[in-house]
């Protein structure tokens, strides 16, 4: 029995030995079925996205496997469209490029150079053929466009010629060095003039033009350009133009923009160089008056009036420091040009002005009368457009000194005088006129305002009272003397309100209009006195 026992276990060993090794077979042929039927499903497992759909525009363009690629179709596609075009810029719109990754079992990618091939064809659908290739001209803060270099070298061509009438200039645009991006500038320079080159020696020793010395080294020599260095005096200057140049910075650049936005060529000369009225501030300096100054700048008396509105009339008192706004013709782009020229004048050494605070500004006496001088001189002139602005003396031989002239002025501003009373309508002007009802001057002294009885009356400059009371045709009168010398009288006043010796100071009350004395009717005389004689009173008012 024991060893039946022992077979029937050993007969149970075999057969579950058999059945594992089945079951093993039966592992092994199903893994190996599943790698060698669904290899795609075997990827899903290790990589989820493995596809991806590109779109540009709305439009699919095809599939890849690798989303890194992307940037590297659109790079080819944009190159093939600017061959396309012969190397000129092509602007398109912004493209929307977009991509959708999935994860599939297996499935199609498409070739690398169809993705690009398909690619190029939308972006050709959105080119801009509107815009084109021209030249931004940025002078200051504004831009002017023209088509071409051509018309760019134009322009600064045409603008120095003006000068430049000697043709000694020339232009070239090339790149700003200190930019880092691509802009142009213009290139002014003087043309070839045959000038000795830097590493040419001449001999140490010269007499009456000839070489008496030799040469240091092997090199041709012309002895035109040795008998310059023996140029003394004015001999040895060049004359003409030395540079050229303009008064803001200039940059031009290259872009490509819609045609309409082109300018004409003679269209930007006009704006940018020719005259146009530009405001500017002149300051008022002792001395100046406002018929003065209207010459000085060139603009009428009306149109330096009515810019200003501190200014009532070509009367209205004006103050050194104070600034008037003034209007005169200048270019946008002005040319700044230096030249070098031989002159033969008579010429004045500048005024010299000795200060004296004690003297009102309108005081001046010559100290010493100017005399011309005589000289030839070399000057190097600086010019903005046509005018002058600066002159440097390179060299100079006088034949005749000059004397200077030597004026003191005074420092102290004058005071003022204002119209006597309010409203009032001038009956009568200062000087000749027919005698008013037989008993007034045929030569009237002052300036008459008929005014009711009773206006009040101001004191037109501030000063002392010199008399007040009855003096003969006047009627009552007052006399007040002004600390610049001048004198003003009121006449046929109704009431007097001040006495002989008491300070009164501008625009006040010292007095009420009335009839009295040789009078037709109520009303105010008024009277400015310098040195005794009546003057104008309108010239000071």
């Amino acid at each position: 029995m024991a060893s039946v026992s022992r077979d029937t276990k050993n007969n149970h060993s075999r057969y579950d030995k058999l059945r594992s090794l089945s079951k093993l077979r039966a592992i092994f042929l199903i893994v190996f079925l599943y790698i060698i039927f669904f290899p795609s499903i075997a990827k899903y497992e290790t990589q989820a996205l493995n596809r991806y759909t590109i779109s540009v525009n709305g439009v699919v363009v095809g599939v890849t496997d690798s989303e890194s690629k992307i940037r590297d179709f659109y790079r080819e596609a944009r190159c093939m469209l600017a061959d396309s075009a012969s190397g000129n810029m092509v602007f398109v719109e912004v493209p929307d490029i977009s991509c959708e990754a999935s994860a599939v079992l297996s499935g199609r990618v498409d070739p690398d150079e169809v993705i690009i091939e398909n690619m190029y064809n939308v972006l050709s659908e959105s080119v801009d053929d509107s815009v084109s290739k021209a030249y931004y001209i940025k002078v200051g803060d504004e831009n002017y466009t023209l088509k071409s270099s051509d018309d760019v070298l134009a322009f600064f061509e045409d603008a120095i010629s003006v000068y430049d009438v000697q043709n000694t200039f020339d232009v070239s645009l090339g790149f700003d060095t200190t930019r880092q991006l691509s802009v142009l500038s213009a290139n002014i320079y003087k043309k070839d003039t045959g000038s000795v080159s830097d590493n040419e020696v001449v001999s140490e020793e010269f007499a009456d033009g000839f070489i008496t010395g030799g040469f240091e080294g092997d090199f041709s020599y012309d002895i035109a350009d040795i008998k310059d260095t023996l140029k003394t005096g004015f001999d040895k200057y060049d004359y003409g133009i030395e540079s050229i140049g303009f008064s803001k910075n200039i940059e031009i650049v290259e872009a490509y923009i819609d045609e309409e936005d082109v300018m004409d060529l003679a269209y930007v000369e006009d704006i940018l160089l020719n005259e146009q009225e530009v405001q500017q501030v002149y300051e008022v300096v002792a001395g100046d008056t406002l018929s003065g100054i209207s010459l000085k700048v060139n603009l009428p008396m009306d149109a330096l009036i009515e810019m200003n509105s501190a200014l009532d009339n070509e009367y209205s008192i004006i103050v050194p420091g104070q600034e008037l706004v003034i209007t005169v013709p200048e270019p946008a782009l002005s040319v700044i040009w230096t030249e070098q020229a031989k002159l033969e004048e008579a010429y004045n050494l500048p005024t010299e002005y000795i200060y004296n605070d004690s003297w009102f500004t309108t005081d001046s006496v010559t100290r010493q009368q100017p005399s011309a001088g005589y000289h030839e001189a070399v000057l190097r002139i600086t010019h903005e457009n046509a005018d002058i602005t600066d002159k440097e003396t390179v060299y100079e031989v006088v034949i005749a000194e000059p004397i200077q002239k030597i004026v003191e002025v005074g420092t102290i501003v004058p005071p003022t005088y204002i119209k006597p009373l309010a409203g009032g309508r001038i009956s009568s002007y200062f000087g000749y006129r027919s005698s008013p009802g037989g008993i007034g001057s045929t030569y009237h002294k002052g300036i008459d305002w008929a005014t009711p009885t009773g206006t009040p009356i101001y004191a037109s400059c501030g000063g002392t009272v010199v008399s007040a009371g009855w003096r003969g045709g006047y009627g009552y009168c007052i006399d007040i003397s002004h600390p610049d010398g001048k004198t003003t009288r009121y006449a046929h006043l109704s009431k007097i309100y001040v006495s002989a010796g008491q300070q009164v100071s501008q625009g006040q009350v010292i007095a009420a209009s009335g009839s009295t004395g040789n009078s037709t009717g109520p009303h105010l005389h008024f009277e400015i006195i310098i040195g005794g004689t009546q003057v104008n009173p309108l010239n000071y008012l």
